[in-house]
């Protein structure tokens, strides 16, 4: 990986213009969520470099009549949009992503419709210090984008059957939910994400669906990334990134 880029098996991430690098959170979720065979329409809230919309794409690709899958791409961030329409032009499948520069508080779909999956690796911290940099700052911090204002957009922009994926610092799970719940979305599969085996988890992964669709507490498991420091990787973690990590 070099500052300015880093290269996955079959696209390239070019990040010298984004305000927030490729990282391991991003990678996670694009990874992780559910790819389901009727779903057309997706959403990345907050796509930074396109990296989540390049995931979809790859995953989709193979999807019966894949060609008709469409990824929408929203970032509030000049620079950051700029970077991530030239990796979607720089990758193979262009016409399928569709990149916008704009707040997501006032994104409307240019048809109009809802989306069946939306996927988001949001701001993280809610009460910390912030960066010197205003554009790290606005992708780091849920200043510009609180968590109530994410459950609000997808609230709006989700289809009656659709679901939301989204991965969050492990202590923040509890007010998220809660503030989530209060939109009328419910978790229907939890992921811990642990560094190492001993470890509490650093992340959480949800998948949130609308109340009326929902069944019982859901599925909860874990995903541990190393078995001990130093790259030593869990075959699990292995598995669900290999598609994209040249090192596996």
């Amino acid at each position: 990986m070099g500052n300015g880029w880093f290269r996955f098996k079959r696209f390239c991430i070019a990040q010298n213009g984004a305000a927030m690098k490729v990282g391991t959170d991003g990678v996670l979720i694009g990874a992780w969520a559910r790819i389901v065979t009727s779903h057309r329409r997706y959403l990345d809230i907050g796509t930074g470099t396109g990296l989540i919309a390049l995931m979809i794409a790859q995953r989709t690709e193979c999807v019966a009549g894949g060609g008709n899958v469409r990824i929408d791409a929203v970032e509030i961030d000049a620079g950051s949009a700029g970077q991530a329409r030239e990796n979607v032009a720089a990758s193979p499948w262009g016409d399928r992503i569709g990149i916008y520069h704009a707040d997501v508080h006032d994104f409307v779909p240019e048809d109009g419709g809802l989306y069946d999956h939306i996927v988001a690796n949001p701001p993280w911290f809610v009460d910390s210090l912030s960066s010197p940099s205003a554009a790290r700052t606005a992708a780091r911090h849920a200043r510009e984008l609180t968590y109530g204002d994410l459950a609000d957009c997808v609230a709006r922009l989700l289809g009656a059957d659709g679901m939301f994926s989204v991965i969050l610092p492990a202590d923040n799970e509890a007010f998220f939910v809660a503030v989530a719940a209060a939109r009328g979305l419910v978790p229907a599969r939890r992921t811990y994400v642990h560094s190492l085996p001993t470890l509490p988890p650093k992340r959480v992964m949800l998948e949130l669906v609308r109340e009326e669709n929902a069944s019982g507490h859901g599925t909860v498991d874990r995903l541990v990334i190393e078995n001990s420091p130093g790259g030593h990787y869990t075959e699990e973690y292995a598995a669900l990134t290999r598609d994209f990590y040249l090192k596996f």
